[in-house]
């Protein structure tokens, strides 16, 4: 994988979690399917669907897959079994390299920082498992916003944070949930591919 670095002067970079430095999505795809079993899911989970909502919160994500699905659920009961299976997940979690590697090179220069729709212990945990939490001092999740992506207030506060005019920022996203927040908050964006859902 190569990155395509967009024309433009940058004094900030953010970049999505999953599927964008970690290779998480199938895991959390299963996670997703075993929590959504529980709440009567017959069959498999809408691969498809599945991947279309990269970069949503996760409670938002648990109600359109249950709705895509024809469930009646609780999104909270959902959202807290689909996080419980991820996190005891004893899998390695692989990290995207070229995209790491850029953020490790940029960060020596540039404030660098997440923007993920996961819950703050998602992140949290898989930033700690990957080795990557100090290399991030700025993150934003679902929990620090009112509305997440595709609308902008995650990208927003995460340059509030670090410091940078929003179109001066540079975005790093898998999920086109997560490029539509970026353009609604005047950011330009690299799209990584996800390696699963290409």
């Amino acid at each position: 994988m190569q990155i395509q670095i967009p024309d433009g002067v940058f004094a900030g970079f953010i970049f999505d979690l999953d599927g964008t430095l970690v290779d998480t999505m199938p895991l959390h795809y299963t996670a997703w399917e075993d929590a959504l079993r529980k709440a009567g899911l017959q069959g498999g989970l809408d691969k498809e669907k599945f991947y279309s909502l990269g970069g949503v919160p996760s409670r938002k994500v648990a109600a359109l897959l249950g709705r895509h699905h024809g469930l009646t659920l609780d999104p909270d009961a959902v959202t807290h079994d689909k996080e419980v299976g991820f996190m005891s997940s004893s899998q390695k979690l692989d990290l995207i390299l070229p995209v790491v590697e850029f953020a490790r090179k940029v960060s020596r220069d540039y404030p660098v920082a997440i923007a993920s729709g996961g819950t703050r212990d998602v992140v949290a945990s898989t930033l700690r498992k990957t080795g990557l939490a100090p290399l991030f001092p700025t993150v934003v999740t679902a929990d620090d916003v009112e509305h997440g992506k595709p609308a902008p207030d995650m990208f927003l506060l995460a340059a509030q944070r670090m410091g940078v005019e929003p179109t001066k920022c540079l975005v790093f996203e898998d999920g086109e949930p997560g490029m539509r927040a970026a353009e609604a908050a005047g950011m330009k964006c690299v799209f990584v591919p996800s390696r699963t859902s290409a």
